[in-house]
């Protein structure tokens, strides 16, 4: 689903990133990527979702090679991604349902399909009932799930999420990263940069552990097993 072959993203200001970072992820698995602020978390989920481009190595996505993708193929490249912000990144001037169908409208969706589709999704994180009302009047764990809710709404399958839980309680956090647990359990590869240890261990799946730009601990071998799949 996901591989990284020696892997390197060196900024304009100089700033190496990653380097040489190497490692598979399998369809279906929980991943978490883990290290401290500027470790290169960002940068590596940010490369998944074509946000940048590798300066050396090679990122390939369900099979597509991202530094050779033509700038036209990116946003199709895209839906098939959900993203999930640590601050929301939510319209504040719309209602949730108008937030979750984004992704939709942006892809040209029927109208029939997107009111099924943002419904199921809320659905999926415990808000159905509430896609009328303002961002604002949500608390900010619901606010984190409408956010979530909009990641999953073209049922992706792949989900990327840069600290999901950092501005939310214990309680809350836990709360989010079962719902990414439950998302694994079907199918979908998830990703989440995380540096609450605590809430990994809790999960007990692989752990991807980057310091100062380079892998440190959890790479599998970085070719895709020819063992027969689990």
């Amino acid at each position: 689903m996901i591989q990284f072959e020696r892997v390197s993203k060196r900024y304009p200001n100089g700033r190496e990133a990653l380097t040489n970072v190497s490692f598979f992820v399998d369809r279906g698995e929980l991943v978490f990527i883990t290290g401290r602020s500027g470790a290169g978390k960002s940068t590596l989920l940010k490369l998944i979702a074509l946000l940048e481009r590798p300066t050396r190595g090679t990122v390939t996505v369900n099979g597509r090679s991202t530094g050779v993708l033509k700038t036209r193929h990116i946003p199709a490249f895209r839906r098939h991604i959900g993203v999930v912000f640590q601050d929301h990144k939510l319209l504040a001037d719309r209602p949730v349902f108008d937030n979750v169908a984004l992704p939709l409208v942006v892809a040209g969706a029927p109208l029939k399909e997107i009111d099924k589709r943002v419904r199921a999704a809320l659905d999926q994180v415990g808000l159905l009932g509430k896609e009328r009302l303002a961002p604002m009047e949500l608390s900010v764990g619901e606010q984190q799930r409408v956010g979530i809710a909009r990641a999953i709404v073209g049922k992706p399958p792949l989900i990327v999420a840069d600290e999901p839980t950092g501005n939310l309680d214990p309680d809350l956090a836990l709360e989010v990263m079962r719902l990414f647990k439950r998302f694994s359990e079907v199918g979908v590869t998830v990703l989440v940069a995380t540096h609450d240890l605590h809430l990994v261990r809790e999960f007990g799946s692989r752990e991807l552990t980057l310091a100062s730009g380079q892998l440190t601990g959890g790479a599998a071998d970085p070719l895709p097993s020819l063992v027969a799949s689990r």
